[in-house]
């Protein structure tokens, strides 16, 4: 579990490194303009580190089932080397079918306000500013996350039921609550994830009249918020964690009562 939490936090590192520029750049010095290049590689980055995210939520939850429900294979089964196999091929995922977006959007002649409505690219917004058919990214786009968020979510749901139907057959309610308490911080992660990326994908396609505000305010929940929260919901809801982080600050309390003495 922790192979997988270290790649999740990797990956929303990346994801807040990817949109550090952009979005620093205008609030402390008003830059307020990108070069296509940089703007295609940071939109590469983006959505190659969401759909990592997405395969990371979905390991995690592969790593909850085995855990409740085959427990004595829990070793034998996730053992390192497959943990990193199964990141290795998230990643390699996720960059393959990402990579082909740049390459369609500089067919594109562009002839519409070159104004972003967010503080980074994004494909679905670069797109619509093109004077040409987008039919194709349409099409590309909607299949990438069909292959990518879409089979991972149901996969998701899929160990989760599976889950709970191993949890009910628990004779004592004591241990029923006990393995269900194991999957809230992944769950909570999942939801985190997936509400934001659903509500920006709906207000971009379905949202136009809605104003700028609410554009802005999406994309950086989309962006932001799984980062922030999923440091502390982790660090809540498991006791190694919780406990290394009390000790730690006993530890810096003890120090500082040392100096003072």
């Amino acid at each position: 579990m922790y192979y997988f939490l270290a790649m999740l936090a990797l990956t929303d590192l990346g994801l807040c490194l990817s949109t550090l520029p952009t979005v620093m750049g205008i609030f402390w010095f008003d830059a307020r303009e990108i070069g296509i290049p940089a703007c295609f590689t940071q939109l590469f980055f983006i959505h190659t580190l969401s759909l990592v995210e997405s395969s990371v939520l979905l390991s995690l939850s592969i790593d909850r089932y085995v855990a409740i429900c085959h427990p004595l294979r829990y070793s034998t089964v996730l053992t390192p080397a497959r943990i990193i196999r199964m990141g290795l091929s998230s990643v390699f995922r996720s960059a393959l079918l990402i990579l082909p977006l740049p390459f369609l959007l500089m067919r594109f002649r562009y002839c519409h306000s070159h104004v972003l409505a967010h503080a980074y690219c994004l494909h679905l917004e670069i797109m619509k500013l093109a004077c040409s058919s987008i039919i194709v990214n349409h099409i590309y786009g909607l299949f990438v996350v069909a292959c990518t968020v879409g089979v991972d979510s149901l996969l998701i749901f899929l160990s989760y039921a599976l889950i709970l139907r191993t949890v009910l057959s628990i004779a004592s309610r004591h241990e029923r609550l006990r393995a269900l308490n194991t999957c809230v911080s992944h769950s909570c992660a999942v939801l985190l994830f997936y509400i934001p990326m659903i509500g920006l994908s709906l207000v971009h396609r379905f949202g136009e009249h809605l104003p700028r505000t609410v554009h802005l305010l999406m994309s950086y929940v989309y962006l932001l918020v799984p980062p922030l929260m999923n440091p502390i919901v982790y660090s809540i809801k498991t006791k190694q964690i919780r406990q290394r982080i009390v000790k730690k600050f006993e530890f810096i309390k003890s120090l500082r009562g040392f100096q003072q003495d």
